[in-house]
């Protein structure tokens, strides 16, 4: 009893600061002008032209086909007696299908640059490298210094798996020379979201290539919050993935911003533009099309006091996936109770596959 009131009070607590910090950040974008208002009117006629131009687009071949990549290597530092940490960087290779975007996306030329740092352990006695899970980090985050921080790295490594940070489109050293703190991907725009999305799966699926080439006999994601939904919707074209748990997941654009009060405060206007964005960002959606990757190889992780994404983007995630929910009593930001989740995590990872 004690200590239910006691997670109560704590999941309380945490839910306060997601609330406050994303009142925070919202304000920030609103002072730079990074977020604008514009009439309903006005913004129905834009969502409008935009979802015409894909509503009847098919979803396959949406995505750009992977390809070899040969990523530079920068040593940072040892890694205990025999490994060390090593950041990867390699031209994306992406291309835009939207040319309505084309010039002011490819205009960012810290963003063509793809990184990832890598926690290399030993080899064993026969020399075989180690199984890797990549982590794909959230909205506003990517810094290395602030991912090693959030992730349990020890655990995973002691679990017997290399590590790898990966980078998202504009985040981290990707972000646009200027821009401030709150990237343009994913934005007000639909058009360049998208296009994010779709260069964030190319490079992903290109590390994937890369790791597996290398000769980890297994790759796995780990994708939290932002991080989570592109876990889910890379299991959705790339079979290899060996194992995929979103934590915290982002599941709907749509919702979000329904969520986070960006819609018309009008109920009318409102499900309008709703409906308008989850037909936009259908192509881009984990909830689009089947995961390609086994159910017993999927878990989702879900913060019950979260008030960034709330539970109910887990549970949607869960059900597509058909795979296992977990949930932890604390929230987004102050992840109170996670360490007995990423025990199933790790039992995930380290099961054998049948």
């Amino acid at each position: 009893m004690i200590r239910s009131m006691t997670r109560k009070m704590l999941g309380s607590a945490a839910s306060a600061v997601d609330l406050m910090v994303t009142a925070a950040v919202t304000a920030h974008a609103q002072r730079t002008g990074q977020a604008k208002e514009r009439p309903h009117s006005e913004r129905i006629r834009l969502l409008e032209r935009l979802d015409a131009r894909s509503r009847d687009a098919p979803l396959d071949g949406f995505f750009a086909a992977p390809h070899p990549i040969f990523p530079g290597e920068r040593h940072v530092r040892k890694l205990g007696a025999q490994g060390n940490v090593v950041d990867l960087s390699w031209e994306s290779g992406f291309t835009t299908l939207d040319a309505e975007v084309a010039e002011r996306y490819a205009s960012a030329a810290e963003n063509r640059v793809a990184v990832a740092r890598h926690f290399r352990g030993p080899a064993d006695y026969t020399g075989a490298l180690r199984p890797a899970v990549i982590l794909i980090h959230g909205y506003m985050a990517g810094a290395y210094a602030f991912e090693e921080r959030i992730w349990p790295l020890a655990l995973l490594e002691r679990a017997g798996f290399d590590v790898v940070l990966f980078t998202l489109p504009f985040h981290g050293t990707r972000v646009r020379s200027g821009q401030g703190a709150v990237p343009e991907f994913p934005g007000a725009d639909p058009r360049l979201s998208v296009e994010g999305f779709r260069q964030a799966v190319l490079d992903l699926q290109n590390l994937i290539s890369f790791l597996l080439e290398r000769g980890h006999p297994r790759v796995g994601a780990l994708g939290m919050s932002l991080g989570g939904y592109l876990a889910a919707l890379t299991a959705t074209v790339e079979p290899r993935l060996d194992f995929v748990v979103p934590v915290i997941p982002l599941s709907s654009l749509a919702d979000f911003a329904r969520e986070q009060g960006s819609l018309s405060t009008v109920p009318e206007e409102e499900a309008a533009q709703h409906a308008l964005l989850e037909s936009i960002y259908r192509r881009v959606s984990p909830l689009a099309r089947p995961s390609l990757v086994p159910p017993e190889r999927c878990l989702v992780i879900a913060a019950k006091a979260d008030r960034v994404t709330p539970a109910a983007h887990a549970r949607r995630l869960s059900v597509h996936l058909r795979a296992p929910l977990q949930s932890f009593y604390g929230g987004h930001l102050l992840q109170l109770g996670r360490a007995e989740a990423f025990e199933s995590v790790i039992e995930l990872m380290t099961k054998p596959r049948v």
